[in-house]
């Protein structure tokens, strides 16, 4: 990795590395933000609120393996340019639904920023501890970006919240289009940053992925049992807060602005909740920390469907006192991402390049957020929180039970 230092262009190179690890969860935040403006738009049900979510998470279903099959015969620098095109596609798809007011035109253009979201979590990771030159650096620009990624995350529901205003009633597309055309053109820069880089590159693999070889990964009890684990944690972290959104945007004493803020707040104590772990992480199993934090999830969640509606006022706003107890819902689900990948791949030796491609394709478990707003239709927006109960309770099982190995076939070499 001793090219890294010779990398034209080094420190921009990273700084723009940079700003694509903190627009990934900005990508996912936002979709989930919209939910209430495509609502009131085009006068949608809460399962058709969140087709936008739906088709980001399903482009990781469709371009989870075929991303990893270009970053290994492509290299760093192509798979970066095509996650900058994806994103600049995105917006501009985006920008051109709030102007022509079509739904399914949005959609559209949230799939691609799914694209997006997918190929850049597939490349900035390693180009990062890349261009660190591995080991401490690299992981310490991995670490930044992290971090990064987290803040902007948070930004998100506030920008958008802010932009729609109070009045939830005329909340449109194309009022947040300042978002859109100022993405577009952080990405338009970033690909011609990439495109005019000479980015240190791994060896090209073209062995090509076997049906055998993921069998053989999907035969490990608990990497099976975990993939589901990530496919359902998805309509988790992304439902909670989307869910919310639609209920504090539609009550006459909150509105889309108050319940940005509060968003925010839920992945604030996601970023806080994942620092505590990372503290904690040596000393305290990832099995250890999955299983209280689900049981903690469906003590809150139980405590939000319950509640009457009582509203209280936090830093000068006001807000149902349930919706506290959603925005701490942000500590349990802090930990599950890199809790369950380090349970899932446990003893996968040499397949577990192809397990983290496999794993990553199992994002897309967030295409099923309309089935919560198809039940919030049926049952209300809290009750529908029983879904999510649901769902840590499997999580919690899989901590407890399902996460644990049974067999190691002959077939797998440890590094």
């Amino acid at each position: 990795m001793g090219d890294s230092n010779r990398v034209k262009g080094r420190g921009l190179v990273i700084a723009t590395m940079f700003m694509l690890f903190s627009m990934i969860q900005f990508l996912l935040n936002f979709a989930g933000s919209m939910g209430v403006v495509l609502q009131n738009q085009f006068g949608v049900s809460n399962a058709l609120a969140q087709f936008g979510s739906a088709a980001l998470f399903l482009a990781f279903l469709f371009l989870g393996l075929p991303g990893g099959v270009i970053l290994r015969r492509r290299g760093y620098r192509v798979t970066a340019l095509v996650s900058t095109l994806f994103a600049c596609a995105a917006f501009a798809v985006q920008i051109v639904s709030g102007y022509a007011e079509s739904f399914s035109v949005y959609v559209l253009g949230a799939f691609l920023s799914g694209g997006a979201a997918c190929l850049l979590n597939l490349v900035v990771n390693p180009m990062l501890n890349s261009l660190g030159g591995g080991g401490k650096k690299g992981n310490q620009l991995v670490l930044i970006g992290c971090s990064l990624n987290l803040v902007c995350g948070m930004l998100a529901p506030l920008v958008t919240g802010m932009l729609v205003g109070g009045n939830v009633e005329t909340a449109k597309v194309a009022d947040v289009a300042p978002v859109q055309f100022a993405g577009l053109a952080l990405f338009a820069v970033a690909a011609a940053v990439v495109w005019s880089s000479n980015i240190p590159e791994p060896a090209p693999e073209t062995a090509p992925v076997r049906w055998a070889d993921i069998r053989t990964v999907f035969s490990f009890r608990h990497f099976a049992f975990g993939a589901l684990a990530i496919f359902l944690y998805e309509i988790i972290e992304s439902g909670i807060p989307n869910m919310a959104n639609l209920y504090m945007s539609n009550l006459k004493e909150t509105g889309p602005a108050v319940a940005g803020g509060v968003i925010s707040c839920y992945w604030l104590a996601m970023t806080l909740g994942c620092a505590a772990g990372g503290a904690i992480g040596a000393r305290v199993s990832a099995r250890t920390m999955m299983a209280v934090c689900s049981a903690a999830g469906i003590a809150l969640l139980a405590a939000v469907i319950v509640m009457p509606l009582e509203y209280t006022t936090v830093f000068g706003a006001t807000l149902p006192k349930s919706m506290i107890l959603m925005a701490l819902c942000g500590l349990c689900t802090s930990v599950m991402w890199s809790s369950i990948f380090n349970l899932a791949v446990e003893g996968l030796g040499t397949h577990l390049a192809l397990a983290s491609g496999i794993f990553m394709t199992m994002v897309s478990g967030g295409m099923l957020l309309p089935l919560q707003g198809l039940l919030a239709d049926r049952v209300g927006i809290l009750n529908s929180y029983g879904l999510t109960m649901a769902l840590f309770a499997y999580l919690f099982v899989y901590a407890v039970v399902l996460s644990r190995p049974v067999r190691q076939p002959p077939a797998v070499q440890a590094f």
